[in-house]
């Protein structure tokens, strides 16, 4: 995603643009690189779920704020999480495994990548899925859908796990999810988009009949520091506009999948500081940690 952009904005601003891929810390070390450098508007952060709105839920000592520390420029994707699970599960419907999980509590499994819109799209289904009532000591009592979470280290051995069984269903990002479905290595039980995925059109969304209105996207976006010259920011937020409403853009996201949101400054930081909120809340009622 970000090579595609890079490429389209070298053109537009007649000089080379890198990408540095910086792994660690669900993209927080990237990130915190990214704001050590000069803000002169020469080095663009590209973030999404995982730094902005994750980290934050996990770590209030995060080392930025996703709302203060940035001037985000605008959206570039928003993409759906699909559940899959082995062709050889006896589920073959959201249903019949949301049923199972619930009469058989700690006996399902799924895999997950720590601090992932896949690990905190799970969260989010089990906490809607449950019934809590106060208790005499002030907490609050659970029921609901039992699953046990199983982490790995990254995408990659997360799905070579699912391939090999050794753990049954994940949420896994649709580019991810398409080409093995599609070959019949993995079975797509769900998609967490509001309405049914383009690549998926046989897939129903949670939101269809189990969960109404639930919706838990993977998404990104291009932002520079706070400190960066307004004029400047200004500069770059026109062009990557742009690039991102031109025809050609659009089509190649689009056939893959994704969705191109709205455009721009203002609504990109608005639609992170509802993120934060959002997932902050979820993570702290799954007790989920740094890792």
């Amino acid at each position: 995603m970000g090579r595609l952009i890079a490429g389209k904005l070298a053109v537009a601003l007649k000089q080379p643009v890198n990408v540095e891929n910086i792994a660690g810390g669900g993209g927080v070390t990237g990130t915190l690189k990214a704001l050590s450098l000069p803000a002169d508007g020469y080095t663009l952060i590209q973030s999404g779920i995982g730094q902005n709105a994750v980290a934050h839920g996990m770590d209030a000592q995060v080392g930025y704020d996703s709302i203060k520390d940035f001037t985000h420029l605008t959206q570039v994707h928003s993409g759906a999480n699909v559940l899959v699970a082995s062709p050889k599960s006896p589920f073959k419907t959201l249903a019949e495994l949301i049923a199972y999980g619930k009469a058989n509590p700690g006996k399902l499994s799924y895999g997950f990548t720590h601090a992932s819109s896949g690990h905190v799209a799970m969260e989010l289904l089990k906490q809607s899925l449950s019934v809590c009532l106060g208790n005499a000591q002030g907490g609050r009592d659970c029921k609901g859908l039992s699953i046990v979470g199983v982490p790995y280290k990254g995408g990659g051995p997360l799905v070579a796990a699912l391939l090999e069984g050794q753990v049954p269903m994940a949420f896994v990002n649709q580019d991810s999810a398409y080409p093995l479905v599609k070959e019949g290595k993995l079975q797509a039980l769900a998609v967490t988009s509001t309405s049914r995925n383009s690549l998926f059109p046989n897939v129903p969304a949670i939101s269809e009949k189990e969960v109404p209105g639930f919706v838990a996207m993977s998404w990104s976006g291009i932002s520079v520091s706070s400190k960066t010259p307004a004029p400047i920011a200004a500069r770059l937020e026109a062009e990557l506009v742009k690039i991102m409403q031109s025809p050609e853009t659009r089509q190649q996201l689009e056939s893959k999948g994704f969705v191109v949101p709205e455009q721009g400054a203002h609504s990109y930081a608005n639609f992170i500081d509802r993120e934060v909120g959002r997932w902050g809340r979820v993570i702290r009622i799954a007790g989920i940690k740094p890792e």
